[in-house]
């Protein structure tokens, strides 16, 4: 008995949360985000252009990973940095893991086009042809293509002691041709593969105009396509004309890409980051893909001209950047194998020519995109941009693509004499070379532009309106979880929120006078901005969820976000499971807290969805012991967004409006079946599935038919 009592008073050793074993490795996890995507293409459920569209994005997707994060690993392996992350793996292991569970995805991706989407494809009449599988005259018409079209663009290359191996650019396709010259001597010559000339899909109605006039039928061939390369590789020999062609195979190099800028040692940004851009296509190679279906000898004789180890190489069954699906997701005319189109709605009460600025003083307005129309938004800044009595537009700028209304807007506003002040991030990836354009434009037309804050990015979505009216100046804000950037907002998740609460417009007024000016000590009264305030205050709010559960009282928090990340954070979360507070966390990508483990975080549920749209809003919910708050923004939990860049959260303080994104946003995410998938405590994911005898529930397509509805 004594015994018995002594064992009942002996405590249970803590829990060490800087195990290694406590977290799953960054890059595999997001691998395991790519390989959700790739199973939107492998569902028979989504429609089938959509899943040609899937193995696009997957492809593309894996491009940018292996372009930056990829990029990142060997550049430590090459400096010999011995800093491991909380998961414990060396550079070197993740680059092995990532070579096992990347080539075993992009292969299964290629069985999915082949075996899968091209029979069903071809069900439907759309085919791209083998260009040896066409008949005589259509063969004839090709080769006639080939001679009057493509022959004159191409530059072969050679390589023998006078010629070395050529740079190869990034993300360019290429044949490596083996030919034989008349006395019988092997010789090597590289062929790029004009992508950005020539469609990377040719179009047989238009190869069918170099038909002899009698053959010019092309009833039947509206939707068939071949492969450019294709074409390439069967006209060789008019290439090299006096050689014979023994073989020839399909290569593709991805580069490094990450622009490395010493911001403090800049004179100016904007230049620094051009050149950065002009340096970009000779970046290291990270990864070089062959088809399978390669010799080991020439593989061989590639890795030596290119002076890349093996573990770079890829093996895979043709095609090869399969990105490029998207150009022939577009120009099939295929309508009934596509999701259904719906038109975003506009909320009662925001018809086109309602005065704006009334119906914001007389509420606060969300606006949950695709479903609602972003039109409003444009509409707000163009009509602040015309209104004689608005004074001042101030805005930040991440993405805004090739066409922005926003920036028109801008314009028309410096021409009505306001004074327009624009934040435009330099440093957003991928979108230096827009965002430069746009910052010109806009400051040659006398806008106050900012290229972005010394190192720091600034990730806020923030536009503030001042505008003089009969009791004095009003200021008017928009905030919201993504860009403003009209494409995107078609096909994001994203919450935007119109208000002009005094407590907000102060704050806003004081994070662009930060951002402009010089005021590091900035306090604010209601929103929460990184790097200085974000941190302390999330781990403040979910300090005092446990605490709720301490006590007794229910404690539950219910996180939406792109990413989870930070070990600090996901100690703090383990540590506020381990205390009983309950955790629902949707996280779209990438997520290193392990859920599930016992004593650890058996309290924790992780799901991700990825299905029509992509998933971007950020949503941090707290119970509070009965007095929820609701916190919105563009902040991930990732270091990045914690400690290095300008982000804003905002509070939802509308007693209705957090209603509704409690029980119509978050509740309905919790409740999918459809496209949610279930994270494990092995970084394997499952997919939910309905009770039985109820059919699954798919959140978008709920928040579709809600909008229809609600038109």
């Amino acid at each position: 008995m004594m015994h018995e009592e002594r064992m009942e008073s002996v405590e249970k050793p803590a829990v060490d949360l800087n195990d290694p074993q406590l977290y799953i490795n960054r890059e595999l996890s997001w691998l395991e985000f790519n390989r959700r995507v790739l199973e939107e293409a492998q569902d028979p459920q989504v429609p089938l252009m959509e899943r040609v569209k899937f193995l696009a994005i997957f492809s593309n997707n894996m491009d940018e990973f292996f372009m930056t994060r990829v990029a990142g690993l060997w550049s430590q392996i090459d400096a010999g940095v011995t800093d491991l992350p909380p998961d414990g793996m060396t550079p070197n292991e993740q680059i092995e893991a990532i070579r096992r569970v990347g080539l075993e995805m992009m292969i299964e991706q290629r069985r999915c086009f082949h075996e899968e989407i091209l029979p069903a494809l071809a069900q439907y009449n759309i085919h791209i042809f083998d260009v040896k599988e066409l008949s005589p005259a259509l063969r004839k018409a090709v080769d006639r293509y080939f001679v009057e079209e493509i022959i004159a663009v191409l530059t072969p290359l050679g390589v023998d002691p006078g010629r070395p191996f050529p740079f190869i650019s990034n993300l360019s396709l290429n044949l490596a041709v083996i030919l034989e010259d008349p006395k019988k001597h092997r010789r090597f010559a590289r062929v790029k593969i004009p992508t950005g000339v020539f469609p990377r899909f040719v179009s047989m109605r238009e190869i069918m105009q170099y038909a002899d006039e009698n053959e010019r039928d092309t009833a039947g061939l509206e939707n068939s396509f071949v492969f450019l390369e294709d074409i390439i590789a069967a006209n060789l020999d008019k290439l090299f004309k006096g050689m014979k062609i023994i073989e020839s195979h399909a290569f593709r190099v991805t580069r490094d890409t990450d622009i490395e800028i010493a911001e403090e040692e800049a004179s100016d940004l904007l230049e620094t980051i051009e050149t950065g851009l002009r340096q970009r296509p000779f970046g290291q190679i990270t990864r070089v893909s062959m088809v399978d279906t390669m010799p080991e000898e020439l593989r061989n004789q590639l890795i030596d001209y290119m002076k890349i180890p093996k573990v770079r190489v890829y093996e895979v069954p043709n095609p090869l950047g399969m990105s490029d699906l998207f150009s022939f997701y577009n120009n099939a005319d295929a309508p009934a194998l596509r999701y259904v189109s719906f038109v975003p709605r506009r909320p009662r009460g925001i018809n086109s020519g309602v005065d704006l600025f009334a119906m914001i003083r007389s509420r606060d307005v969300l606006l949950h995109h695709p479903y609602d129309s972003f039109t409003p938004t444009v509409e707000f800044i163009q009509a602040a941009a015309n209104d004689p009595d608005v004074l001042a537009i101030k805005c930040t700028l991440y993405r805004l693509g090739s066409n922005s209304p926003i920036v028109d807007a801008l314009l028309d506003a410096r021409e009505n004499n306001k004074q327009v002040a624009a934040l435009v991030e330099l440093k957003a990836r991928f979108d230096e070379e827009n965002n430069i354009t746009w910052a010109r434009t806009l400051e040659a037309q006398g806008v106050h532009v900012i290229y972005g804050f010394p190192g720091l990015k600034t990730h806020s979505k923030v536009v503030l309106v001042v505008r003089r009216e009969s009791g004095g100046l009003r200021r008017y804000v928009h905030l919201s979880t993504g860009n403003y950037n009209p494409t995107t907002a078609r096909i994001y998740t994203d919450i935007g929120l119109f208000t002009c609460r005094e407590d907000i417009a102060d704050d806003v007024v004081q994070l662009f006078n930060r951002l402009t000016g010089f005021a590091p000590n900035v306090d604010y009264n209601t929103l929460i901005v990184a790097p200085e305030y974000l941190r302390p205050t999330l781990n403040r709010l979910i300090e005092r969820e446990a605490e709720h559960a301490r006590q007794g009282r229910p404690a539950h928090l219910i996180f939406k976000m792109n990413s989870l990340v930070d070990f600090k954070m996901i100690k703090r979360l383990y540590r506020a499971s381990m205390e009983g507070v309950k955790m629902d966390l949707i996280v779209r990508g990438i997520c290193c807290l392990r859920p599930g483990l016992p004593e650890v975080s058996d309290n924790i549920q992780v799901m991700s969805i990825v299905g029509r749209f992509l998933e971007h809003s950020r949503i941090y919910y707290f119970h509070n012991g009965g007095d929820p708050e609701i916190y919105m923004g563009s902040a991930d939990l990732m270091p990045r967004n914690l400690d290095r860049r300008v982000e804003t959260m905002y509070p939802i303080e509308s007693p209705e409006l957090r209603k509704h994104i409690f029980e119509h946003i978050l509740l309905k995410q919790l409740g999918d079946t459809a496209k949610a998938r279930v994270l494990q405590a092995d970084g394997t994911y499952f997919r939910r599935r309905p009770p039985e005898g109820e059919e699954p529930f798919d959140s978008q397509q709920w928040f579709v038919n809600h909008a229809k509805s609600a038109q």
